[in-house]
C-alpha cells in the first residue's frame, strides 16, 4: 500500500512538472507575442520595402547580438503557412529562433517580385526559402526548407540543429566553411 502511494505521488510529480513546463512554454511565447515582433517579422506583406526592412533587422540584429534570418515566401505559399504553424506549434523552436535570429520575411508574389531585393542574393530553390546573414550584412547560408523536413512534415530536430548551427556564437566558423566552401 505505501509503495502505491508513493507510485501515485511521484506519477502526480512527474505529470505536474510536464504540464508546469508547457505551460511555461506557452507562457514564455505569449510575453514575446506581447512584447511584439516588429511587423517585418511576422507576415509576408508585398507593400513593404524590403531594403529598408533588411536594414531595420540588420539594426535589430546589431543591437541585441543576433543573426538575421530572412525568409522569403508569400500568403499564396501553402509550405510558408506550414512552417508558420509548426513553429507556432513548437514553442521551443520558436523560442530558439527569436532569441538567436532576428526574423526578417520577404513576400515574393505575382503583384510583387522585389526582383531589386531578390537579385542581391543567392538563387531560391523554392519556397520558403531562408537565408542566413550576420548583423553586418554578411551572407552566411542559403536554405532551402525541404531540408528541414522530414517524411515530409517539418522536423524538430532538424529545426533545432539548424537553428543551433548557424547562430551568432559560431559566425567565426560559418564565415571560414563559407569561404572555404567558394
Amino acid at each position: 500500500m505505501k509503495f502505491q502511494l508513493f507510485f501515485v505521488l511521484i506519477l502526480s510529480s512527474v505529470l505536474f512538472a510536464n504540464l508546469s513546463s508547457a505551460q511555461e512554454s506557452a507562457r514564455i511565447v505569449s510575453i514575446e507575442l506581447e512584447n511584439e515582433l516588429p511587423l517585418f517579422s511576422k507576415v509576408y506583406d508585398d507593400k513593404r520595402d524590403p531594403f529598408k526592412d533588411a536594414q531595420a533587422a540588420i539594426t535589430l540584429a546589431q543591437q541585441t547580438n543576433r543573426n538575421v534570418l530572412i525568409e522569403i515566401g508569400g500568403n499564396w505559399c501553402t509550405w510558408c503557412h506550414k512552417m508558420d504553424a509548426f513553429l507556432e506549434k513548437h514553442p521551443k523552436i520558436y523560442q530558439a529562433l527569436h532569441n538567436n535570429y532576428v526574423l526578417l520575411k520577404v513576400s515574393v508574389s505575382d503583384s510583387n517580385e522585389n526582383e531589386a531585393f531578390m537579385k542581391s542574393l543567392p538563387p531560391v530553390q523554392g519556397y520558403p526559402h531562408m537565408y542566413v546573414s550576420t548583423s553586418t550584412g554578411q551572407m552566411l547560408l542559403s536554405k532551402d526548407t525541404a531540408e528541414l523536413l522530414d517524411n515530409l512534415e517539418y522536423s524538430e530536430t532538424y529545426w533545432l540543429s539548424f537553428l543551433a548551427k548557424w547562430q551568432v556564437k559560431n559566425n567565426k566558423e560559418n564565415v571560414h566553411d563559407t569561404n572555404k566552401s567558394s
